[in-house]
């Protein structure tokens, strides 16, 4: 949206002085400044944000939501922004953060049928691993896994429970056995994950009899991008752990095979989140109503 912001402190000098001729005052211009520029702002939102009489203006449903906005955060004035104009169509930056093992979100098909029902809404994925305030970094939303997700976030599911899994190739375990138990994969050659050359690998988490645990196990090889984990351990590299989606399809052809199942049980998935806003902005609000009504396809032995 191109719009000149000083028509926001016009505006706003209005709404608090309640007539023309006080805010001129106010702002040292024209009562017929702030008429026409107050006439350039509704006609860029295409909405009226004051209704005049002779003696006062008064403000509209819009306006009172515009002139409360501007008391807070630049990313309220920028959704209540996009919420006055007149048609509400999504439209638009779309910018989304989202972790490398959402696989059921970037596996394309989702987002596919949203760019065909939304032309309008341009869609900005980066795919990161790394932790942040998606709200500062200046992203609409994000996409991960539940248990990472801010408290003060809204979250909406991403499809059913996920499991973690273990695999290797059929040619490693020939040549070096087949683990039953976790424990037994500190003697095994294993490719681990980090989400950072200065973050340590992730530990194996498992479960028994009811019990969370996991094991801290050495990787040979270690990586942050999940395509050379898969790639290494279908080469016969070692043992390697992700989310059972991301290895199903190498599974089902006979390149990989599961290990330690039963030490693996379901848990809380991925989900599509974004802040609380009083006016959320068309873009995002199809977007979640998209998720929401997507059908998504069982997962299988979760």
């Amino acid at each position: 949206m191109n719009l000149d912001l000083n028509l926001l402190a016009l505006f706003q000098a209005v709404a608090e002085a309640d007539n023309f001729r006080a805010a001129a005052d106010r702002l040292g211009v024209t009562r017929s400044a702030v008429s026409q520029g107050m006439r350039r702002l509704e006609d860029s939102l295409g909405v009226a944000l004051v209704t005049r009489t002779t003696r006062s203006v008064h403000l509209t449903e819009a306006g009172e939501r515009l002139h409360a906005a501007l008391s807070g955060p630049v990313s309220e004035i920028t959704a209540i922004l996009e919420h006055l104009t007149a048609d509400l169509q999504p439209r638009g930056l779309l910018r989304l953060a989202v972790t490398s093992i959402a696989e059921s979100f970037l596996s394309g098909p989702l987002l596919a049928a949203f760019a065909a029902a939304y032309p309008s809404v341009t869609i900005d994925v980066t795919v990161t691993d790394e932790e942040f305030d998606i709200v500062a970094a200046g992203f609409d939303a994000g996409v991960r896994l539940g248990e990472v997700i801010e408290q003060d976030m809204i979250a909406v599911p991403l499809g059913p429970d996920q499991r973690e899994a273990a695999v290797a190739a059929p040619a490693y375990l020939a040549a070096h056995g087949t683990p039953a138990h976790p424990r037994d994969l500190v003697n095994h050659r294993c490719i681990g994950w980090r989400s950072a050359p200065d973050v340590a690998p992730y530990r194996w988490e498992f479960a028994e009899n009811g019990i969370a645990f996991n094991v801290a196990v050495n990787p040979q090889i270690t990586t942050n991008d999940l395509r050379l984990m898969l790639r290494a351990a279908m080469s016969g590299a070692g043992i390697t752990f992700a989310t059972r989606e991301t290895f199903r399809p190498h599974v089902e052809r006979g390149e990989l095979i599961w290990l330690l199942e039963e030490f693996l049980p379901p848990f809380p998935g991925f989900y599509l989140y974004y802040p609380q806003r009083r006016n959320m902005a068309p873009k995002l609000r199809a977007l979640v109503e998209h998720v929401r009504h997507w059908t998504w396809p069982p997962s299988p032995g979760v």
